[in-house]
């Protein structure tokens, strides 16, 4: 069936509506240990400042967040430890795996954090490392550290969610 569209003021048939174009994510790393060690409050998306073959080798997919934690120091958001291997078909002017990288955050967005982080016990955690379209993303968590008996009742309540759903899948068949 075609789609027909409404006439103008003038009598002509009206454009289509254009297309937004289809923005890809490409997750890169992903820090999946910060969700068991900390309680995650607020989810902030930060672009990251990068050179030449530190964007070649996360493309390949050598990035690591695992120890990884952002600061906010002299009014910029700066993140540490993120290890970045050296790309391998790069020269002497290969960039340093373990340099502190800039993180591009609206000045209010970096006030915002830092109030939140004057607060007792948070702490800025980096959850995933992506592309959105060909820019090189950082999903920073503002997150509050779990204790030993927290993470044993969220361990506790998965495994009884997954019991509930095995049985539920076993009565419908």
């Amino acid at each position: 069936m075609a789609k027909t569209t409404k006439p103008t003021a003038t009598g002509k048939p009206a454009a289509p509506a254009k297309k937004e174009p289809e923005v890809r994510f490409k997750i890169a790393a992903d820090n999946r240990r910060a969700r068991h060690e900390y309680s995650i409050i607020e989810v902030f998306e930060a672009g990251i400042a990068l050179v030449g073959t530190e964007v070649k080798s996360i493309r390949q997919g050598k990035a690591n967040l695992s120890d990884a934690f952002a600061k906010v120091e002299a009014g910029e958001m700066w993140l540490y430890s993120c290890h970045i291997s050296p790309y391998d078909h790069g020269n002497r002017n290969n960039h340093d795996p373990i340099r502190k990288r800039k993180l591009l955050l609206h000045q209010r967005q970096i006030s915002k954090i830092k109030a939140l982080m004057q607060e007792k016990g948070l702490t800025l955690v980096p959850l995933k490392l992506y592309f959105k379209g060909n820019w090189a993303k950082v999903d920073l968590a503002l997150a509050r550290g779990k204790q030993l008996y927290d993470k044993r009742a969220d361990i506790a309540k998965k495994d009884t969610k997954r019991q509930i759903d095995r049985v539920m899948k076993e009565s419908l068949r």
